[in-house]
């Protein structure tokens, strides 16, 4: 059961030669979910092996060019390919105008719907759902309306030993019981869940936190998150142009993770300044410890705990 964050793109503002904008693919379960789409998405997307149409839900955080100037061309690819199946674009109020400029310029010929879903919420909301995942979002505090997102699986039912069917006897309306993590209660006796029966796996999560000055409310609407993505623009010593331009630095974004509880920190959208960010590394981990650097086309994977 995969769940896997394909990074295409950590560039901020403008793109460099060894980094695209913000873009990325996250893949659960065979199911792809996209991230930001910047600049260049397409041609990371053919390195990385994704299919195009396979991508089912794009998630756009904010109206900033870095993070959408990669949506036309995708959309219009799409379509080129023969794309029938719909596609859904989590996005900002704010977004409407640009999509209907691309359909009324360049949708002709377009064969499948393209469903912009508004994002308006002040907390974390579920936007979709199916049987085994679910996709949030949630206010950010940059300079336009932004919006981070949470991919999570939902919890499995309860597999039941197979010992205790033998040892108990059980019927299959106590097995159903027992799968919806009941305690079985007869009238000599009560099989605990605990004992007949056992999860089996712990759901796995992924938040995106791109674009966002720090805020008191982030670390608790992503506790416990097994991978945090959040951005740091800036290092240490620029903490006066990451506030003025609502970004965070490396030190505010691991102070987020360690805050958040969260099980791994992984940051990006780097500043053009900086040729190199290897020295980013060292100040995060000098607040949580399990923080890394991502690179355009690393692929991530979120493992079962």
């Amino acid at each position: 059961m995969n769940f896997t964050v394909n990074i295409l793109g950590t560039a901020s503002a403008m793109p460099k030669a060894e980094r695209y904008p913000s873009a990325q693919i996250v893949d659960v379960r065979g199911r792809l979910f996209m991230f930001d789409c910047g600049e260049g998405a397409q041609m990371q997307l053919r390195k990385a092996g994704v299919s195009f149409l396979k991508i089912e839900h794009i998630c756009l955080s904010h109206v900033h060019g870095d993070h959408i100037f990669g949506m036309f061309g995708l959309l219009s690819t799409m379509s080129m390919l023969g794309r029938t199946a719909p596609l859904a674009i989590y996005a900002p109020k704010s977004f409407a105008p640009t999509l209907e400029f691309f359909r009324k310029n360049f949708g002709e010929g377009i064969l499948y719907e393209i469903r912009h879903v508004e994002l308006e919420m002040t907390s974390p909301e579920v936007i979709y759902e199916n049987r085994n995942v679910e996709l949030l979002a949630f206010p950010l505090n940059h300079r336009v309306e932004t919006f981070g997102f949470m991919i999570r699986e939902k919890m499995p039912q309860f597999n039941v030993h197979k010992d205790a069917i033998g040892k108990y006897s059980l019927t299959l309306a106590e097995i159903g019981a027992l799968k919806r993590g009941e305690d079985v209660v007869r009238e000599d006796m009560v099989i605990s869940n605990r004992e007949a029966a056992y999860l089996p796996f712990t759901p796995r999560s992924y938040a995106y936190c791109s674009d966002t000055a720090p805020f008191s409310e982030l670390p608790e609407w992503v506790r416990g998150v097994n991978l945090l993505y959040h951005e740091a623009t800036f290092p240490a010593e620029m903490s006066e142009m990451a506030e003025k331009t609502f970004h965070s630095t490396t030190l505010q974004a691991a102070q987020c993770a360690l805050d958040a509880g969260a099980g791994r920190l992984i940051v990006g959208h780097y500043s053009s300044r900086y040729p190199s960010v290897d020295f980013f590394l060292d100040e995060l981990r000098s607040v949580f410890p399990n923080s890394d650097l991502v690179h355009d086309l690393d692929v991530i994977e979120i493992s079962f705990e």
